[in-house]
């Protein structure tokens, strides 16, 4: 499939049993106008990475917007997705940032870019079903979720600083949510960060000396990684992330191509690897990490138009507003007591779709060693258990992960050994795409 899509209909109308498939599009007046719902629904979740990490926001709207284009170009035209900030960095970003500043963190983050693009190449070659037999639903739902409550004490730090804005962000992202269906319920973040700067701005905790010097148009700041070998402990805390960029990705094509009613399955280790190189191109520039986006998908859904065209524009326009410096400072005035609110939404999110994970494939928590792998990773992340091996340390994320490998393989293999356990059944293609219709970051409207 190259670049031209073919026209749907009369290219104004979408009927209630059609879609506009990825290689068709509506006129191109109303398919700009979804390109911009695209921008709208991603941008609550990518600018908070890079104010949260401290990453230059049109940096980060750059690379977003590159990414995108590098996606639909390396998956042939046919995967309708964009790529916004990861949320899974957070916690090893905080830990490289401690030890040597964002260089040091831009340096994990293109490791981990790197190992994702040879997974990618792998899965394409071999196949995926290595993936699902490594990260049952139990494991990568446990990873998923304890990610994001590891990130827990950042929420509350940021919400401490200014609680009664905080309280305001965070009661209309609810109220947002629950009172409005379709696009607008599905943009609670963003309206509640608008809703929540306005009283910041009001209560004097908003500082605009950048944005009057920023200039309305010029690159955004770049800054080089720095790869550090005595730091390995860092680069190892990184590594987890990469199973949830699987997760993440592998869910989002099954989660499509349910929704189109495509096979798209013979993508997945494209998608894999477009991530990948896109997160590298990011960390060696100074941007935040990129993976493919839920909210993005919920809009696909509502619209039940899937053509990438649209994405085409919204990758464009992300590009547009990363060359704008004042766009980058008004952003980065965003202050803590937004921050705080909009994060107790996000990360708890986040740890809830691991938890959907479960649901969607029916984990049996009646097993021992379903119970045990998700309880013990689960209070490894929360409680960030460290370990400590000579001037290396280890965090919850990395130990809770590799605890879930570990412990439901373990106690999988003896079990069937000693006969006290059978095999799980392999979850089916349709509990996959439900659970990928969905998948770890944090969505709008929080389903």
């Amino acid at each position: 499939m190259g670049l031209g899509w073919k026209l749907h209909g009369d290219g104004a109308t979408v009927s209630a049993t059609t879609i506009v498939a990825p290689d068709e599009r509506l006129t191109w007046p109303r398919t700009i106008g979804l390109g911009v719902q695209h921008v709208v629904a991603m941008f609550g979740a990518t600018f908070l990475v890079p104010l949260l990490t401290g990453f230059p926001p049109s940096t980060t709207l750059l690379f977003s917007g590159i990414g995108t284009i590098l996606f639909l170009l390396i998956t042939g035209n046919r995967l309708p997705s964009y790529l916004g900030s990861s949320f899974a960095f957070i916690a090893p970003i905080g830990a490289a940032t401690k030890i040597g500043g964002i260089p040091l963190a831009l340096s994990g983050i293109i490791v981990v870019g790197a190992l994702l693009a040879v997974v990618g190449l792998v899965v394409h070659l071999a196949g995926a079903g290595w993936i699902d037999r490594l990260m049952p639903p139990v494991v990568s739902g446990a990873i998923v979720a304890l990610i994001g409550f590891n990130l827990a004490p950042a929420a509350r730090d940021n919400f401490t600083k200014a609680p009664l804005v905080a309280v305001i962000t965070l009661a209309t992202i609810i109220l947002v949510t629950v009172l409005f269906k379709g696009l607008i319920g599905r943009l609670s973040i963003v309206i509640g960060v608008v809703v929540g700067y306005v009283a910041a701005l009001v209560a004097g905790q908003v500082d605009f000396s950048a944005v009057g010097d920023a200039a309305w148009i010029g690159l955004p700041e770049f800054t080089a990684p720095a790869f550090d070998p005595a730091q390995l402990a860092i680069y190892l805390a990184f590594v987890p992330v990469v199973l949830a960029l699987i997760a993440e990705n592998v869910g989002h094509v099954k989660g499509v191509g349910q929704l189109t009613g495509r096979d798209l399955t013979p993508l997945t280790g494209r998608a894999l690897f477009a991530d990948g190189i896109s997160t590298v191109l990011a960390g060696v520039g100074g941007g935040s990490a990129t993976t493919t986006y839920g909210e993005n998908i919920g809009v696909m859904a509502a619209t039940r138009v899937f053509s990438t065209a649209a994405y085409w524009v919204a990758a464009i326009a992300a590009v547009v507003l990363g060359l704008s410096p004042k766009i980058g400072a008004v952003i980065s005035s965003v202050p803590a007591g937004v921050l705080g609110g909009a994060t107790t939404a996000l990360y708890g999110l986040i740890g809830v779709i691991g938890i959907r994970i479960w649901v969607e494939n029916r984990v049996d928590f009646a097993k021992p060693k379903n119970q045990l792998t998700a309880g013990i990773a689960l209070i490894i992340g929360i409680a960030d258990f460290t370990f400590s091996f000579g001037q290396a340390s280890f965090g919850g994320i990395i130990l809770g992960t590799v605890a879930a490998i570990v412990v439901y393989h373990v106690m999988d293999l003896v079990g069937r050994a000693r006969g006290t356990d059978q095999a799980t059944p392999e979850a089916s293609d349709a509990a996959h795409a439900a659970t990928g219709a969905v998948p770890a970051e944090p969505r709008a409207d929080g389903r």
